[in-house]
Protein backbone atom coordinates (compact mmCIF):
# COMPACT_ATOMS: atom_id res chain seq x y z
CA UNK A 1 0.00 0.00 0.00
CA UNK A 2 2.55 2.79 -1.29
CA UNK A 3 0.05 5.45 -1.19
CA UNK A 4 -0.33 5.25 3.27
CA UNK A 5 3.60 6.57 2.66
CA UNK A 6 1.84 10.06 1.98
CA UNK A 7 0.17 10.42 5.67
CA UNK A 8 3.05 11.76 7.99
CA UNK A 9 3.19 10.23 11.32
CA UNK A 10 -0.16 8.80 12.67
CA UNK A 11 1.29 5.29 13.23
CA UNK A 12 -0.98 3.95 15.88
CA UNK A 13 -4.30 5.58 13.74
CA UNK A 14 -3.18 3.86 11.13
CA UNK A 15 -2.88 0.51 13.05
CA UNK A 16 -6.15 0.75 13.60
CA UNK A 17 -7.02 1.83 9.96
CA UNK A 18 -5.22 -1.36 9.07
CA UNK A 19 -6.90 -3.46 11.19
CA UNK A 20 -10.66 -2.67 10.47
CA UNK A 21 -9.66 -2.71 6.85
CA UNK A 22 -8.84 -6.60 7.50
CA UNK A 23 -11.34 -7.96 9.78
CA UNK A 24 -13.78 -10.43 8.38
CA UNK A 25 -16.61 -8.59 10.66
CA UNK A 26 -18.40 -5.44 10.43
CA UNK A 27 -16.49 -2.33 11.48
CA UNK A 28 -18.08 0.92 12.54
CA UNK A 29 -15.31 3.47 13.88
CA UNK A 30 -15.30 6.93 15.27
CA UNK A 31 -12.98 9.50 14.67
CA UNK A 32 -12.38 13.13 16.50
CA UNK A 33 -10.67 15.74 17.12
CA UNK A 34 -10.51 19.76 16.70
CA UNK A 35 -10.66 21.50 13.37
CA UNK A 36 -7.08 21.69 10.74
CA UNK A 37 -5.88 18.38 12.04
CA UNK A 38 -6.07 15.96 9.09
CA UNK A 39 -9.22 13.69 10.22
CA UNK A 40 -10.74 14.11 6.84
CA UNK A 41 -7.44 13.43 4.90
CA UNK A 42 -6.65 10.46 7.24
CA UNK A 43 -9.79 8.46 6.32
CA UNK A 44 -9.62 9.31 2.56
CA UNK A 45 -6.48 9.15 2.04
CA UNK A 46 -5.91 5.33 3.65
CA UNK A 47 -9.40 4.20 2.62
CA UNK A 48 -9.86 5.38 -0.86
CA UNK A 49 -7.60 3.32 -3.22
CA UNK A 50 -8.70 0.12 -1.55
CA UNK A 51 -12.36 0.20 -1.05
CA UNK A 52 -15.65 1.20 -2.58
CA UNK A 53 -15.77 4.65 -0.92
CA UNK A 54 -18.78 6.48 -0.10
CA UNK A 55 -18.37 10.00 1.77
CA UNK A 56 -20.82 12.86 2.73
CA UNK A 57 -19.40 16.22 4.42
CA UNK A 58 -22.20 17.81 6.81
CA UNK A 59 -22.43 21.65 6.27
CA UNK A 60 -22.81 23.77 9.16
CA UNK A 61 -26.30 25.70 9.38
CA UNK A 62 -27.61 23.95 6.28
CA UNK A 63 -31.30 22.65 6.30
CA UNK A 64 -31.97 18.48 6.18
CA UNK A 65 -33.51 19.37 2.49
CA UNK A 66 -29.95 20.67 1.83
CA UNK A 67 -27.84 17.81 3.47
CA UNK A 68 -30.05 15.53 1.90
CA UNK A 69 -29.31 17.18 -1.78
CA UNK A 70 -25.51 16.90 -0.93
CA UNK A 71 -26.19 13.26 0.39
CA UNK A 72 -27.84 12.52 -3.01
CA UNK A 73 -25.11 14.15 -5.34
CA UNK A 74 -22.11 12.04 -3.44
CA UNK A 75 -24.81 8.40 -4.29
CA UNK A 76 -25.12 9.68 -7.83
CA UNK A 77 -22.32 9.86 -8.11
CA UNK A 78 -21.05 6.35 -7.03
CA UNK A 79 -23.93 4.32 -7.50
CA UNK A 80 -26.68 6.12 -9.92
CA UNK A 81 -25.12 7.43 -12.91
CA UNK A 82 -28.22 9.42 -13.79
CA UNK A 83 -29.29 12.72 -14.08
CA UNK A 84 -33.10 12.64 -13.27
CA UNK A 85 -32.76 11.03 -9.56
CA UNK A 86 -34.75 12.06 -7.04
CA UNK A 87 -33.44 13.12 -3.56
CA UNK A 88 -35.18 11.13 -0.56
CA UNK A 89 -37.39 12.69 1.75
CA UNK A 90 -35.88 12.03 4.75
CA UNK A 91 -32.71 10.23 6.41
CA UNK A 92 -34.63 6.84 6.85
CA UNK A 93 -35.18 6.97 3.11
CA UNK A 94 -31.59 7.92 2.40
CA UNK A 95 -29.91 4.95 4.33
CA UNK A 96 -32.36 2.87 3.02
CA UNK A 97 -31.19 3.52 -0.77
CA UNK A 98 -27.48 3.25 0.87
CA UNK A 99 -28.30 -0.44 2.11
CA UNK A 100 -29.84 -1.48 -0.59
CA UNK A 101 -26.70 -0.69 -3.27
CA UNK A 102 -23.55 -1.40 -0.55
CA UNK A 103 -25.75 -5.22 -0.21
CA UNK A 104 -25.29 -5.62 -3.87
CA UNK A 105 -21.43 -5.28 -3.10
CA UNK A 106 -20.34 -8.98 -2.06
CA UNK A 107 -17.03 -9.76 0.04
CA UNK A 108 -13.85 -9.76 0.04
CA UNK A 109 -14.48 -6.28 -1.99
CA UNK A 110 -14.09 -3.59 1.07
CA UNK A 111 -17.02 -0.92 1.59
CA UNK A 112 -16.05 2.17 4.04
CA UNK A 113 -19.57 4.62 4.55
CA UNK A 114 -17.74 7.76 6.18
CA UNK A 115 -20.17 10.58 7.49
CA UNK A 116 -17.64 13.97 7.96
CA UNK A 117 -18.49 16.88 10.43
CA UNK A 118 -21.58 14.45 11.79
CA UNK A 119 -22.66 16.95 14.23
CA UNK A 120 -23.57 19.25 11.29
CA UNK A 121 -25.51 16.61 9.68
CA UNK A 122 -27.03 15.06 12.38
CA UNK A 123 -28.75 18.95 13.81
CA UNK A 124 -31.79 18.94 15.78
CA UNK A 125 -34.58 17.34 14.64
CA UNK A 126 -33.04 16.09 11.47
CA UNK A 127 -33.59 12.83 12.25
CA UNK A 128 -30.12 11.16 11.43
CA UNK A 129 -29.14 9.62 14.24
CA UNK A 130 -31.86 7.61 14.40
CA UNK A 131 -32.10 6.66 11.04
CA UNK A 132 -28.10 5.99 11.68
CA UNK A 133 -28.88 4.09 14.66
CA UNK A 134 -31.29 1.91 12.36
CA UNK A 135 -29.27 1.14 9.44
CA UNK A 136 -26.13 0.25 11.96
CA UNK A 137 -28.05 -1.88 14.11
CA UNK A 138 -30.39 -3.43 11.28
CA UNK A 139 -28.37 -4.01 8.38
CA UNK A 140 -24.64 -2.54 8.51
CA UNK A 141 -23.61 -4.24 10.96
CA UNK A 142 -24.79 -8.23 9.74
CA UNK A 143 -22.31 -7.13 6.42
CA UNK A 144 -18.92 -7.91 7.35
CA UNK A 145 -17.36 -6.50 4.33
CA UNK A 146 -19.16 -2.82 5.63
CA UNK A 147 -16.75 -0.03 7.46
CA UNK A 148 -18.99 2.84 8.94
CA UNK A 149 -17.05 5.88 9.54
CA UNK A 150 -18.11 8.74 11.89
CA UNK A 151 -15.93 11.78 12.06
CA UNK A 152 -16.41 15.47 14.14
CA UNK A 153 -14.51 18.18 14.83
CA UNK A 154 -16.95 18.93 17.96
CA UNK A 155 -14.97 16.51 20.50
CA UNK A 156 -17.79 17.01 23.23
CA UNK A 157 -20.54 16.17 20.96
CA UNK A 158 -18.75 12.89 19.86
CA UNK A 159 -18.13 11.73 23.13
CA UNK A 160 -21.61 12.84 24.60
CA UNK A 161 -23.80 11.91 21.31
CA UNK A 162 -22.13 8.90 19.65
CA UNK A 163 -18.99 7.51 22.00
CA UNK A 164 -21.12 7.69 25.40
CA UNK A 165 -24.18 7.19 23.75
CA UNK A 166 -26.88 5.18 25.83
CA UNK A 167 -29.58 4.59 22.95
CA UNK A 168 -29.49 2.55 19.82
CA UNK A 169 -25.72 2.87 19.40
CA UNK A 170 -24.19 2.08 23.14
CA UNK A 171 -21.55 -0.24 22.70
CA UNK A 172 -21.20 -0.33 18.95
CA UNK A 173 -18.25 1.03 18.39
CA UNK A 174 -15.87 -1.23 17.25
CA UNK A 175 -12.71 1.75 17.53
CA UNK A 176 -12.18 5.05 18.37
CA UNK A 177 -9.66 7.82 16.76
CA UNK A 178 -8.85 10.82 19.24
CA UNK A 179 -6.99 12.69 16.45
CA UNK A 180 -3.78 14.75 18.20
CA UNK A 181 -2.04 17.50 16.45
CA UNK A 182 1.76 16.32 15.38
CA UNK A 183 4.34 15.80 17.93
CA UNK A 184 7.31 17.44 17.69
CA UNK A 185 8.88 14.13 15.80
CA UNK A 186 5.70 14.14 13.21
CA UNK A 187 6.26 17.68 12.38
CA UNK A 188 10.20 17.46 11.79
CA UNK A 189 8.83 14.62 9.51
CA UNK A 190 6.08 16.31 7.49
CA UNK A 191 8.87 19.24 6.97
CA UNK A 192 10.96 16.85 5.49
CA UNK A 193 8.61 15.15 3.67
CA UNK A 194 8.38 18.75 2.26
CA UNK A 195 11.54 19.58 1.84
CA UNK A 196 11.35 21.79 4.30
CA UNK A 197 14.87 21.99 6.02
CA UNK A 198 15.26 24.05 9.60
CA UNK A 199 17.15 23.17 13.22
CA UNK A 200 15.33 21.38 15.88
CA UNK A 201 14.95 24.79 17.57
CA UNK A 202 13.47 26.59 14.58
CA UNK A 203 10.87 23.56 14.37
CA UNK A 204 10.28 24.22 17.93
CA UNK A 205 9.80 28.06 17.50
CA UNK A 206 7.13 27.08 14.60
CA UNK A 207 5.91 25.16 17.13
CA UNK A 208 4.97 27.67 19.23
CA UNK A 209 3.21 29.74 17.29
CA UNK A 210 0.98 26.71 15.19
CA UNK A 211 1.31 23.87 17.53
CA UNK A 212 1.26 20.36 15.60
CA UNK A 213 -1.82 21.52 13.36
CA UNK A 214 -0.85 20.19 10.13
CA UNK A 215 -3.07 22.61 7.75
CA UNK A 216 -1.19 25.03 10.32
CA UNK A 217 1.88 23.60 9.07
CA UNK A 218 1.07 23.53 5.46
CA UNK A 219 1.75 27.25 5.19
CA UNK A 220 5.31 27.03 6.47
CA UNK A 221 7.66 27.56 3.39
CA UNK A 222 11.02 26.31 2.18
CA UNK A 223 14.02 28.42 2.33
CA UNK A 224 12.74 30.76 5.27
CA UNK A 225 13.75 30.99 8.76
CA UNK A 226 11.20 30.24 11.67
CA UNK A 227 10.76 33.71 12.20
CA UNK A 228 10.33 34.58 9.01
CA UNK A 229 7.55 32.13 8.55
CA UNK A 230 5.87 33.04 11.69
CA UNK A 231 5.94 36.26 10.26
CA UNK A 232 3.73 35.36 7.45
CA UNK A 233 1.80 33.26 8.77
CA UNK A 234 0.56 36.14 11.31
CA UNK A 235 2.02 39.62 10.84
CA UNK A 236 0.83 40.48 7.25
CA UNK A 237 -3.19 41.58 6.16
CA UNK A 238 -3.04 38.29 3.92
CA UNK A 239 -1.82 36.05 6.96
CA UNK A 240 -3.96 32.81 7.35
CA UNK A 241 -3.56 33.03 10.94
CA UNK A 242 -4.75 36.36 11.52
CA UNK A 243 -8.45 35.75 11.72
CA UNK A 244 -8.77 31.89 12.14
CA UNK A 245 -8.95 32.30 15.96
CA UNK A 246 -12.87 33.37 16.33
CA UNK A 247 -13.46 31.02 12.96
CA UNK A 248 -12.06 28.20 15.08
CA UNK A 249 -13.99 28.44 18.01
CA UNK A 250 -16.83 28.77 15.98
CA UNK A 251 -16.56 25.83 14.54
CA UNK A 252 -16.58 23.66 16.98
CA UNK A 253 -18.34 25.02 20.05
CA UNK A 254 -22.12 26.68 20.08
CA UNK A 255 -21.42 28.86 22.61
CA UNK A 256 -18.11 29.68 21.38
CA UNK A 257 -18.11 33.46 23.48
CA UNK A 258 -18.00 31.17 26.96
CA UNK A 259 -14.92 29.01 25.48
CA UNK A 260 -12.92 32.05 24.55
CA UNK A 261 -13.48 33.99 27.61
CA UNK A 262 -12.05 30.89 29.89
CA UNK A 263 -9.16 30.72 26.71
CA UNK A 264 -8.49 34.33 27.58
CA UNK A 265 -8.15 34.43 31.61
CA UNK A 266 -5.78 31.43 31.37
CA UNK A 267 -4.18 33.33 28.44
CA UNK A 268 -3.36 35.99 31.52
CA UNK A 269 -2.72 33.73 34.27
CA UNK A 270 0.18 31.81 33.28
CA UNK A 271 0.54 29.18 36.47
CA UNK A 272 -3.29 28.15 35.63
CA UNK A 273 -6.54 28.29 37.64
CA UNK A 274 -8.73 25.87 39.10
CA UNK A 275 -12.29 26.06 38.50
CA UNK A 276 -13.28 28.19 41.48
CA UNK A 277 -11.12 30.81 40.43
CA UNK A 278 -11.80 30.79 37.08
CA UNK A 279 -15.53 31.06 38.09
CA UNK A 280 -14.76 34.23 40.07
CA UNK A 281 -12.21 35.71 37.82
CA UNK A 282 -15.31 35.20 35.10
CA UNK A 283 -18.25 36.64 37.54
CA UNK A 284 -19.73 33.43 36.59
CA UNK A 285 -21.51 30.72 38.89
CA UNK A 286 -19.85 26.93 39.28
CA UNK A 287 -22.42 24.95 38.06
CA UNK A 288 -22.68 21.98 36.21
CA UNK A 289 -22.83 24.16 33.13
CA UNK A 290 -19.13 25.70 33.48
CA UNK A 291 -17.93 22.49 34.49
CA UNK A 292 -19.61 21.32 30.58
CA UNK A 293 -17.56 24.05 29.54
CA UNK A 294 -14.10 23.33 30.90
CA UNK A 295 -14.98 19.20 29.98
CA UNK A 296 -15.29 20.47 25.75
CA UNK A 297 -11.94 22.82 25.90
CA UNK A 298 -10.21 19.61 27.42
CA UNK A 299 -11.75 17.46 25.16
CA UNK A 300 -11.01 19.21 22.10
CA UNK A 301 -7.29 19.66 23.63
CA UNK A 302 -7.05 23.46 24.25
CA UNK A 303 -6.93 23.34 27.77
CA UNK A 304 -5.40 20.66 30.35
CA UNK A 305 -6.36 20.12 33.89
CA UNK A 306 -3.30 19.26 36.20
CA UNK A 307 -3.77 17.74 39.66
CA UNK A 308 -1.44 19.18 42.06
CA UNK A 309 1.46 16.93 43.91
CA UNK A 310 -0.49 14.58 46.82
CA UNK A 311 -3.89 16.40 46.27
CA UNK A 312 -5.91 13.56 44.91
CA UNK A 313 -8.99 15.34 46.37
CA UNK A 314 -8.12 18.78 45.40
CA UNK A 315 -9.29 20.87 42.46
CA UNK A 316 -7.14 20.47 39.09
CA UNK A 317 -5.85 23.49 37.85
CA UNK A 318 -6.33 24.26 34.22
CA UNK A 319 -3.85 25.80 32.08
CA UNK A 320 -4.24 26.92 28.19
CA UNK A 321 -2.02 24.52 26.32
CA UNK A 322 -3.25 25.12 22.91
CA UNK A 323 0.16 27.30 20.81
CA UNK A 324 -2.05 28.69 18.87
CA UNK A 325 -4.80 30.07 21.21
CA UNK A 326 -1.84 31.35 23.40
CA UNK A 327 0.00 32.66 20.58
CA UNK A 328 -2.56 34.60 19.23
CA UNK A 329 -3.71 35.83 22.33
CA UNK A 330 -0.56 36.93 23.13
CA UNK A 331 0.72 38.60 20.25
CA UNK A 332 -2.60 39.18 17.45
CA UNK A 333 -5.52 39.87 19.02
CA UNK A 334 -4.58 43.18 20.51
CA UNK A 335 -2.53 44.60 17.55
CA UNK A 336 -4.81 42.98 14.60
CA UNK A 337 -5.86 46.29 13.40
CA UNK A 338 -3.08 47.63 13.06
CA UNK A 339 -1.73 44.31 11.03
CA UNK A 340 -4.51 44.98 9.21
CA UNK A 341 -3.46 48.19 7.95
CA UNK A 342 0.36 46.82 7.62
CA UNK A 343 3.11 46.22 9.67
CA UNK A 344 6.71 46.38 9.69
CA UNK A 345 7.90 43.22 7.40
CA UNK A 346 10.15 42.38 10.44
CA UNK A 347 7.84 42.71 12.97
CA UNK A 348 8.11 39.19 14.74
CA UNK A 349 12.01 39.62 14.57
CA UNK A 350 12.08 42.49 16.08
CA UNK A 351 9.57 41.63 18.71
CA UNK A 352 12.28 38.32 19.58
CA UNK A 353 14.28 40.93 21.71
CA UNK A 354 11.78 41.89 23.91
CA UNK A 355 11.36 41.24 27.75
CA UNK A 356 7.56 40.28 26.92
CA UNK A 357 8.65 37.65 24.14
CA UNK A 358 11.18 35.68 26.55
CA UNK A 359 7.95 35.57 28.95
CA UNK A 360 5.98 33.73 26.29
CA UNK A 361 8.38 31.81 25.05
CA UNK A 362 9.72 30.72 28.18
CA UNK A 363 5.51 29.55 29.04
CA UNK A 364 5.06 27.91 25.43
CA UNK A 365 8.31 25.86 26.26
CA UNK A 366 6.99 24.34 29.40
CA UNK A 367 3.49 23.75 27.42
CA UNK A 368 5.25 21.80 24.77
CA UNK A 369 7.60 19.44 27.18
CA UNK A 370 4.43 18.91 28.91
CA UNK A 371 3.01 17.56 25.52
CA UNK A 372 6.02 14.82 25.56
CA UNK A 373 6.24 13.76 29.10
CA UNK A 374 6.57 10.39 27.49
CA UNK A 375 9.86 12.03 25.66
CA UNK A 376 11.31 13.14 28.82
CA UNK A 377 10.78 10.02 30.44
CA UNK A 378 12.64 7.94 27.75
CA UNK A 379 15.32 11.08 27.68
CA UNK A 380 15.60 10.11 31.80
CA UNK A 381 15.91 6.36 30.81
CA UNK A 382 12.82 5.12 32.79
CA UNK A 383 10.50 4.62 29.65
CA UNK A 384 9.56 1.57 31.44
CA UNK A 385 9.04 3.03 35.03
CA UNK A 386 5.09 3.63 35.85
CA UNK A 387 4.51 7.05 36.25
CA UNK A 388 2.12 10.09 37.63
CA UNK A 389 2.90 13.45 36.36
CA UNK A 390 1.58 16.67 38.46
CA UNK A 391 2.06 20.03 39.04
CA UNK A 392 3.37 21.15 42.92
CA UNK A 393 3.28 24.63 44.56
CA UNK A 394 3.45 26.03 48.36
CA UNK A 395 2.52 29.20 49.52
CA UNK A 396 3.34 30.53 52.50
CA UNK A 397 0.51 31.61 55.10
CA UNK A 398 2.35 34.91 55.50
CA UNK A 399 3.45 36.55 52.50
CA UNK A 400 7.39 36.30 53.45
CA UNK A 401 7.81 34.42 56.37
CA UNK A 402 8.78 31.21 54.78
CA UNK A 403 10.03 31.03 50.90
CA UNK A 404 7.49 29.59 48.92
CA UNK A 405 8.12 27.01 45.41
CA UNK A 406 6.49 26.07 42.45
CA UNK A 407 7.39 23.08 39.70
CA UNK A 408 5.58 22.75 36.77
CA UNK A 409 6.50 19.19 36.17
CA UNK A 410 6.52 16.70 38.54
CA UNK A 411 7.03 13.06 37.58
CA UNK A 412 6.43 10.83 40.51
CA UNK A 413 8.14 7.56 40.08
CA UNK A 414 7.05 3.89 41.03
CA UNK A 415 10.91 3.13 41.19
CA UNK A 416 11.08 5.45 44.59
CA UNK A 417 12.17 8.53 42.85
CA UNK A 418 10.66 12.03 41.88
CA UNK A 419 12.26 14.29 38.84
CA UNK A 420 11.37 18.05 39.61
CA UNK A 421 11.40 19.47 36.21
CA UNK A 422 12.41 22.62 35.13
CA UNK A 423 12.51 24.12 31.38
CA UNK A 424 14.29 26.82 30.23
CA UNK A 425 14.15 28.23 27.03
CA UNK A 426 17.86 29.66 25.87
CA UNK A 427 18.92 30.68 22.48
CA UNK A 428 22.04 29.14 23.42
CA UNK A 429 24.07 27.04 26.19
CA UNK A 430 22.29 27.82 29.43
CA UNK A 431 24.83 29.13 32.14
CA UNK A 432 23.92 28.58 35.10
CA UNK A 433 24.39 31.40 37.73
CA UNK A 434 25.16 31.87 41.66
CA UNK A 435 21.34 32.97 42.40
CA UNK A 436 19.84 30.08 39.54
CA UNK A 437 21.32 27.31 41.69
CA UNK A 438 20.33 28.52 44.88
CA UNK A 439 16.94 28.92 43.38
CA UNK A 440 16.83 25.21 42.66
CA UNK A 441 18.25 24.15 45.64
CA UNK A 442 15.66 26.22 47.41
CA UNK A 443 12.89 24.68 45.58
CA UNK A 444 14.28 21.37 46.17
CA UNK A 445 14.44 21.82 49.83
CA UNK A 446 10.64 23.33 49.95
CA UNK A 447 9.65 20.43 48.37
CA UNK A 448 10.99 17.63 50.60
CA UNK A 449 10.22 19.63 53.59
CA UNK A 450 6.55 20.27 52.39
CA UNK A 451 5.95 16.89 50.73
CA UNK A 452 7.76 14.91 53.44
CA UNK A 453 8.40 12.76 50.80
CA UNK A 454 10.72 10.10 51.06
CA UNK A 455 11.53 9.08 48.21
CA UNK A 456 14.84 10.39 46.01
CA UNK A 457 14.39 13.89 44.21
CA UNK A 458 16.30 14.92 41.03
CA UNK A 459 16.13 18.27 39.95
CA UNK A 460 16.08 17.75 36.00
CA UNK A 461 16.37 20.91 33.88
CA UNK A 462 15.07 20.46 29.99
CA UNK A 463 17.08 23.37 27.69
CA UNK A 464 17.37 23.78 24.16
CA UNK A 465 20.84 23.52 23.72
CA UNK A 466 21.77 21.91 27.19
CA UNK A 467 23.68 23.57 30.14
CA UNK A 468 27.43 24.79 30.74
CA UNK A 469 28.47 21.94 32.95
CA UNK A 470 30.01 25.01 36.02
CA UNK A 471 30.14 25.01 39.51
CA UNK A 472 26.45 25.88 39.45
CA UNK A 473 24.98 23.33 37.92
CA UNK A 474 27.16 20.18 39.39
CA UNK A 475 25.71 21.71 42.72
CA UNK A 476 22.46 22.20 42.22
CA UNK A 477 20.93 19.76 39.14
CA UNK A 478 21.24 16.12 38.97
CA UNK A 479 20.28 15.61 35.34
CA UNK A 480 19.59 17.34 31.96
CA UNK A 481 18.14 17.00 28.74
CA UNK A 482 17.89 19.14 25.41
CA UNK A 483 15.24 19.60 22.77
CA UNK A 484 16.64 16.72 21.29
CA UNK A 485 15.09 13.81 23.64
CA UNK A 486 11.82 16.10 22.66
CA UNK A 487 12.17 14.92 18.73
CA UNK A 488 13.66 11.29 19.28
CA UNK A 489 11.04 8.16 17.87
Amino acid sequence: MSFVKKIIGREREKRILERLLQSENAEFLAVYGRRRIGKTFLVNQFYKNLCVYFEITGSKGASKKEQLADFTREFVSLFKPVADYAPPKDWSEAFHRLKEEISLIRPPQKVVVFFDELPWLASPKSGFLRALEYFWNRHASRMSNVIVVICGSAASWMIKKVINNKGGLYGRLSAEIRLQPFSLEEVEAYFLEHRIVLTKKQIVEIFMATGGVPKYLNYVERGKSSAQNINALCFTPQSPLLKEFHNLYDSLFNEAHKHVGIVRELANRRQGMTQTELCAALGASKSGRFSDLLEELEESGFIIGFQAYGKQQRERKFRLIDEYSLFYLTWIDSIKQSILQGVDKDYWSKIQVSPAWHTWAGYAFENICLKHVSKIKEGLEIGGVSTSESYWQYLPPKKGSEPGAEIDLVIDRADQCINLCEMKFYNSVYSMTKEDAEDMERKKTVFREKTQTRKTVFMTLITPYGVKENEHYLRSVDNQLTIECLFKV
